[in-house]
């Protein structure tokens, strides 16, 4: 069971970062926001197959990983909740749309890059417990502890201002997309990695 939970978890995951992707491409920007909570909801299940499948020298770094799991998913749920519920269904303030919608890059959006900093810190932590001893492992732990650095840009870019509303937005979606294209492969090896975890 505890292995199933590991390969459904990453396939909903492979699916969500699909269709995040998808919906970036053709401007639908609620699709975006659903599949980002569902993204979300994978990653811990994704993570906690991590940490139980983790040798015991390697415990640790794996309940580090669902920690910081738990702390971008409330976050993510929160940004992308409000973007579905309160932004979409009611008329704001132009004070309120400026902090609650995400295309203007208020508080919502910075908490957006805050939670995704929380995840690369996550990320890097999983990778600690791959013990690779197959090209896809070595392949997995890489990606998984260089998706870390992504920490630094997603933690401290948003205090610079460098993100504005007024902003050419084929350039957002440009840097989403890349990430897709990145992480996808995250997704595919660990529903390799986890199928071949022996309970």
């Amino acid at each position: 069971m505890n292995k199933k939970i590991g390969v459904y978890g990453a396939v909903v995951n492979f699916v969500a970062v699909f269709c995040f992707a998808l919906f970036l491409l053709f401007g639908f920007d609620y699709g975006s926001y659903f599949s980002s909570m569902f993204i979300a909801f994978s990653f811990v299940l994704m993570m906690c197959g991590y940490a139980y499948f983790a040798k015991k020298e390697a415990k640790l770094a794996g309940y580090i990983s669902v920690a910081f799991s738990a702390v971008y998913t409330a976050i993510i749920l929160l940004v992308y909740f409000a973007q579905l519920t309160t932004v979409r269904l009611n008329d704001l303030t132009l004070q309120a749309a400026a902090l609650l919608d995400f295309q203007q890059c208020g508080l919502l959006f910075n908490y957006d890059l805050l939670g995704y900093a929380v995840m690369s810190l996550a990320t890097f932590f999983a990778g600690l417990t791959v013990k690779p001893q197959t090209k896809i492992d070595k392949w997995l732990k890489y990606l998984l502890m260089v998706h870390g650095v992504f920490f630094i840009s997603c933690f401290v870019f948003p205090m610079t201002g460098l993100f504005k509303a007024d902003s050419p937005k084929w350039i957002g979606v440009a840097v989403l997309e890349f990430w897709c294209f990145y992480f996808c492969p995250i997704s595919i090896l660990s529903i390799l990695h986890f199928s071949s975890c022996k309970e």
